[in-house]
């Protein structure tokens, strides 16, 4: 059984590592552009670096295009009392159209993340860690995307985001992961999902 599982899991490795390298040629001219607009756009860095929570509960830094003001708390946006007045002149676009996700693939270049697993939390949510340690989840590489993304995403609660996780856990396969990641594009082309 850890063998199949094993095998499972380089196979998914090899798979992520291949995409990660064409879609980091597909996408380098979005990435100059996104960049260029979010350096014109406000002051502060291109990239903003946050703490993550990756397989077996490890930190490790994700970059994303930064979409905040940078006095913003590092904390999950709908925790923020007026999300809306954070955001930069285009940071309300590259969110909803996940452009500010593409950094990511340095992550999934890196063995932080796979494309497809349950998001990564910030070091600070501490009751989804919590939960997601509990049920078993944190044994996941946290993903680009996942089942909890095409099942609501930032609509969903805590305790919602966990369960879709853990269906994952149980239901994980190749297959589901090619349904997941062709759902979460349909979901991003239609920019449903962000609340912010």
């Amino acid at each position: 059984m850890n063998n199949v599982l094993e095998n499972k899991y380089s196979i998914k490795l090899v798979c992520d590592i291949f995409l990660a390298v064409v879609a980091s040629v597909l996408l380098a001219v979005p990435f100059i552009l996104v960049a260029t607009l979010v350096k014109a756009t406000s002051k502060g860095p291109v990239l903003y670096w946050s703490d993550r929570v990756g397989i077996h509960n490890n930190l490790f830094r994700m970059p994303k295009f930064r979409s905040m003001r940078v006095d913003t708390p590092a904390v999950a946006t709908h925790l923020l009392e007026n999300a809306e007045s954070a955001l930069t002149p285009i940071g309300g676009f590259i969110r909803k159209s996940s452009l500010d996700e593409i950094p990511q693939l340095w992550c999934i270049l890196g063995g932080h993340m796979s494309f497809v697993g349950p998001r990564p939390a910030l070091y600070n949510q501490h009751d989804l860690i919590k939960l997601r340690t509990k049920c078993g989840v944190h044994e996941l590489l946290p993903g680009l995307t996942g089942w909890a993304q095409i099942n609501g995403r930032d609509e969903l609660s805590i305790s919602e985001k966990v369960k879709y996780d853990v269906e994952y856990l149980g239901r994980r396969s190749f297959s589901l992961d090619l349904k997941i990641l062709f759902l979460t594009f349909l979901k991003v082309i239609r920019f449903q999902g962000v609340s912010h």
